[in-house]
């Protein structure tokens, strides 16, 4: 006679949110395997396993919602006997911990973003600290997130990443070093650098901004081919790095800068320690130091106080800069922050108003930029081969985010995983059609 005690555990892990989330989730699944378990990323429901454990995002209003909304999904199966066990770790967890066990009680425990070894002890695992930096990657071969940092000391008033992931912590040089060879060694060839502020790396444990020189070292990882750099804050922005980018091939003419806004008196009250000039010049000196740089940036429109002429002020600069790569958000307003003492006084259809009167600046922008492209070679790395196209990218573009590179793959035939030399032939304002060169 089966019973539900003779079902193999089977572990689902199911992550919201940002990389930083992915990365989480992909250590948390390499402890679970090193321990024996079986273990699923994002399992179709069919193959979905009886416990699940669901990777929250609590940062603005729509990934709350969300989360939420997957947490009471897998609440009410629990209910209805589908699945026997339901873990919430992450962000939302974090911050809203005693609402949660108050409003979704029957989930078995929920836990914080620092509270992985106890997370491990309730799926029947141990937490192995000779596993330092092995994961079980889920984003294709041939990339991976590596997280530099935890955390951030920056006192943006909008923010409510300090509340969850606390202060900066940086990662020793040689531990991520050896991360890196690690992942090299399982076929990765492009290193995606992520945390919650690059440009403060080193200061908390070498008494200095030390980005460069843990870009120098990882350069020297045999296998390693690509290293991007997510992330940066523009305010004390180590100028080395541009030098080293420069010079080293490895490293892409890529840099992910959230500016948020330019405004002198919104960054006044962001509280974001530059002004528009300053910005204007970095900007102008990261072009110099390296010609042909993509520029990503993220901006906020309808923050407490934003007036038409603030807006008006941030369109002109979309305009000027003529961003590689932009997201624009509307305002949320967050609980605890600095912000949220003031008033949300610009209205929810204004906001999107203005978030879309921004992208479609952008998107005008983008189109005019990627016809430069066409007609040109580009070194491209093939990511996976979607419906009628294998899909690939330049060193411009960051997976899930920026523009793809489409190869007919009735015509063409190239290598998941591998560099391959693409012509452009074709372009719209946010993907570029080549053939192998």
């Amino acid at each position: 006679m089966r019973t539900k005690s003779l079902k193999k555990n089977k572990i689902n892990v199911i992550t919201l949110g940002c990389s930083k989330n992915v990365y989480d989730s992909e250590v948390l699944m390499g402890q679970l395997r090193a321990n024996g378990k079986e273990v699923e990323h994002e399992a179709p429901a069919e193959k979905e396993g009886n416990i699940i454990v669901i990777n929250t995002c609590g940062f603005i209003d729509n990934a709350k919602a969300e989360s939420v909304n997957m947490i009471l999904e897998y609440a009410d199966k629990k209910d209805r006997g589908l699945v026997d066990k339901v873990f919430v770790t992450g962000c939302l967890s974090e911050r809203y911990r005693p609402d949660l066990e108050k409003e979704i009680p029957n989930v078995d425990q929920y836990f914080g973003t620092t509270e992985l070894p106890q997370l491990l002890k309730a799926l029947g695992a141990d937490y192995k600290h000779e596993l330092l930096g092995e994961r079980l990657t889920t984003t294709p071969k041939n990339y991976a997130y590596l997280k530099i940092a935890e955390g951030c000391d920056r006192p943006c008033s909008f923010c409510a990443i300090p509340l969850m992931r606390g202060s900066h912590v940086s990662q020793p040089i040689e531990k991520l070093v050896k991360e890196a060879q690690g992942l090299a060694k399982n076929g990765v060839k492009e290193l995606i650098l992520i945390a919650q502020d690059l440009t403060y790396y080193g200061l908390d444990l070498y008494k200095k901004r030390n980005l460069a020189e843990l870009l120098e070292e990882l350069a020297k990882v045999e296998g390693i081919e690509w290293i991007r750099l997510h992330y940066a804050y523009p305010t004390g922005f180590p100028m080395d790095v541009l030098e080293l980018m420069k010079r080293e091939p490895k490293i892409c003419n890529y840099i992910d800068i959230p500016l948020q806004h330019i405004s002198d008196s919104i960054l006044k009250s962001m509280r974001r320690g530059t002004t528009q000039a300053k910005t204007t010049q970095l900007l102008k000196d990261f072009r110099a130091a390296v010609p042909g740089m993509a520029i990503r940036t993220t901006l906020i429109v309808g923050y407490p106080g934003e007036t038409q002429e603030d807006f008006e002020i941030l369109k002109d600069f979309v305009q000027e800069m003529k961003f590689d790569r932009m997201g624009c958000f509307a305002y949320s307003h967050e609980e605890n922050t600095h912000a949220y003492l003031l008033e949300d006084n610009v209205p929810d259809d204004v906001k999107q108003a203005r978030a879309n009167e921004i992208m479609e600046l952008q998107s005008q922008i983008s189109w005019d930029l990627n016809q430069e492209k066409v007609g040109k070679t580009f070194k491209c790395i093939i990511d996976r081969k979607e419906g009628a196209h294998f899909v690939g990218r330049t060193e411009f573009d960051s997976p899930d985010v920026d523009n793809e590179v489409l190869i007919d793959a009735s015509k063409h035939y190239v290598k998941t995983g591998e560099f391959v030399n693409i012509k452009i032939i074709e372009a719209t304002e946010f993907d570029l059609y080549g053939e192998p060169a």
